[in-house]
């Protein structure tokens, strides 16, 4: 049995507004897109990947590489594993954030440590290390979903802001 589809906007016109969005703390922001509520990243359904756990200061995606993430070796790209370690390690400060605040990424770093085989399902874990007023670190590890094999760590700095500027 597979699971459902999450469901992802396909234009901007889709997403809701940013006053919708702001009008919820970052955990449940981040609690209505596991739900279904909200429509999960446009970015993980282009590099295959979805959000599958969610509590306050760690989330995972959890996500199977294909040959259309590939570099020209035949191995998955570098940047698949950025992107599914940026995304969970920068989702997981969200769950920290109050109505109002949201995050940029400042910068992050990415030490793969193994070739993920094509077809493995991997879980990318994120996990606050420190939630400040306008700082944020998170974090990660990509992981066998099965075997829990050590595929890449990593480490991000967010900038945390408010909307009222």
């Amino acid at each position: 049995m597979s699971d459902p589809e999450p469901h992802v906007a396909e234009t901007l016109e889709d997403l809701p507004d940013m006053t919708d969005l702001l009008s919820r703390s970052g955990l449940e922001f981040m609690q209505d897109i596991l739900s279904g509520k909200l429509s999960g990243p446009p970015i993980g359904a282009t590099m295959g990947f979805e959000l599958t756990s969610v509590e306050k200061g760690r989330v995972v995606f959890s996500g199977t590489p294909e040959f259309h993430v590939t570099n020209p070796m035949r191995g998955v790209h570098g940047g698949w594993y950025g992107t599914l370690l940026d995304s969970c390690m920068a989702c997981a400060l969200m769950t920290m954030l109050q109505k109002g605040q949201h995050y940029t990424t400042l910068e992050y770093k990415v030490n793969i440590t193994r070739a993920i085989p094509l077809g493995t399902r991997v879980d990318g874990i994120g996990q606050v290390s420190h939630a400040g007023r306008r700082t944020g670190v998170s974090t990660g590890e990509i992981r066998g979903a099965e075997d829990g094999k050590l595929y890449a760590t990593a480490s991000t700095t967010c900038l945390i802001m408010s909307a009222d500027g």
